[in-house]
């Protein structure tokens, strides 16, 4: 199959909602949150669309449902294993993918050597953006933390009494904040690797690579094939690309980027800030990128005390989300004070460093979300005297240099999930003398055996961390599966021990 000139020449001139998208024959490869928005906008552009799904909506009650609207709106519904194989017709302009379908997925492998133009949900969501007066993005990518920062970003966004959402891989689709009747006055998007690979045309208002650690090596094929989809959220950023300044890639990433005529590269430390950076001066996130005299004197942005909220400690990688959210806030010309009242009103989602009790005078953290080695060592790193709670899926990640950094962090080790050996054995190499359960129970009733035996481990001031390293899926629905079953163990525990 060869796609003739003139589909690609059509697509090109789709840059906003008013260009022609009456006709427009679309693919959408995939009916979840992303595919089922990103048809209904084409449908209601005037597109006719054709969207096929491996599931059964009779299996599936919310593929069901979604399979009925989009037929009342005219959609070709094609479902079954058979449909994904192959592209189902040459008839095509254009296929829009959900963010997990790789790049060799037979359906996609075969629309693009046929030339045919492959869009992600985000990439249609920027080309269906008004012609006018748009709300302009402020972009956050990076291997740990997206979540964390975009959240705060956008409570900064609403303390300046801003109409702001969280849209992306956050969770709300984009297409639904873009054909919002009533318009956004920015938005603060998190977007994957998955989704920055399939975008080719967005242009940031302001945008942060948070970290690059080795991830979903397995979808782009090799890590500097991930590292450049990670890149891609600077291209054509039109304010600043902002940086971690301890964590090289970012910087190269940024150096390497094509952006647009005065954009300006703004790093954030931990440490003191340089110029055109954001840092921390004693216990206060000080700004000396957005003031006017940066060279001679820095802007109070907030304090540690503003960061920690009613978390149990400030972890070092929080102070950085917040100083990467404040870096895009003020890079959008949100004032001081907004950034610390966002700070202030800002509440994490659960899972993330969240106590989960004390028992015995011993704190128990639930961090089910460290869910590869480079968000587990961040926690391990806000605590002193540590019994770990770690293992599920590595999905081939190495843990040696996660367990040589802090095995003078460790009191013990309670080790679950398939790939517990591996941890165990890098435990072995670099910290031969921390003692370790090893736990091969599976069952429901499991997280309890592990707090048990944690707290067999631990002494008064210890810390009790589920930081896994892992993801979850071994043995649990999802990571937020993980910390509930940790979080009601520890309230049983509590109860036994009558406190």
């Amino acid at each position: 199959m060869t796609v003739p000139p003139s589909a690609v020449g059509r697509t090109a001139t789709l840059t906003h909602r008013d260009a022609d998208w009456r006709g427009l024959r679309v693919l959408v490869a995939g009916l979840g949150i992303s595919g089922f928005a990103a048809a209904d906008a084409l449908l209601e552009r005037g597109a006719h669309v054709v969207v096929v799904d491996a599931g059964a909506p009779s299996e599936n009650i919310t593929l069901g449902e979604r399979a009925r609207i989009l037929d009342i709106l005219g959609a070709d519904l094609r479902f079954g294993p058979e449909q994904v194989a192959s592209l189902p017709t040459d008839d095509l302009d254009l296929v829009v993918t959900s963010p997990g379908w790789a790049p060799h997925q037979p359906l996609l492998a075969a629309a693009a050597a046929a030339g045919l133009p492959i869009w992600g949900e985000v990439e249609l969501a920027w080309r269906l953006r008004p012609a006018e007066g748009a709300a302009p993005w402020l972009v956050i990518t990076g291997t740990n933390g997206k979540t964390t920062t975009t959240q705060m970003l956008t409570s900064m966004l609403r303390a300046a009494g801003l109409r702001a959402m969280s849209v992306g891989n956050v969770g709300t689709p984009i297409l639904e904040a873009i054909m919002d009747p009533t318009p956004y006055d920015v938005l603060s998007v998190e977007l994957s690797s998955f989704q920055l690979h399939w975008s080719e045309s967005i242009a940031a208002r302001a945008s942060v690579c948070l970290n690059i650690a080795p991830d979903h090596v397995d979808w782009h094929g090799s890590l500097e094939a991930y590292i450049q989809a990670k890149g891609k959220v600077y291209e054509r950023t039109e304010v600043a690309c902002i940086y971690n300044d301890q964590d090289p890639t970012t910087r190269r990433l940024v150096e390497e980027a094509e952006v647009q005529e005065g954009c300006r590269a703004i790093g954030f430390t931990l440490g003191v800030p340089g110029l055109s950076m954001l840092g921390v001066v004693d216990d206060v996130l000080a700004d000396r990128a957005f003031v006017e005299e940066r060279r001679t004197s820095a802007a109070e942005l907030a304090t540690l005390d503003d960061v920690r909220g009613e978390a149990p400690t400030v972890a070092p990688h929080q102070v950085a989300n917040a100083l990467a959210a404040a870096a895009l806030a003020r890079a959008h010309g949100i004032p001081p004070i907004a950034v610390r009242d966002g700070l202030r009103a800002f509440r994490p989602e659960p899972h993330r460093i969240a106590e989960a009790g004390i028992v015995g005078g011993v704190r128990y953290i639930d961090d089910s979300k460290a869910t590869n080695p480079h968000a587990a060592s961040a926690s391990l790193a806000a605590f002193a005297s540590i019994v770990w709670v770690a293992g599920g899926l590595l999905k081939g990640a190495e843990v040696d240099e996660l367990v040589r950094e802090h095995a003078d962090r460790l009191r013990g080790v309670v080790l679950i999930g398939q790939d517990r050996a591996k941890i165990a054995d890098a435990l072995a190499r670099h910290a031969p003398d921390v003692p370790v359960v090893d736990l091969a129970a599976t069952d429901t009733g499991a997280m309890d055996l592990v707090v048990a035996r944690a707290a067999d481990l631990a002494h008064e001031g210890d810390v009790v961390l589920l930081a896994p390293a892992a993801a979850s899926m071994d043995m649990f629905d999802n990571y937020g599966a993980r910390g509930d079953a940790f979080v009601a163990a520890v309230r049983r525990l509590a109860r036994a021990a009558g406190e």
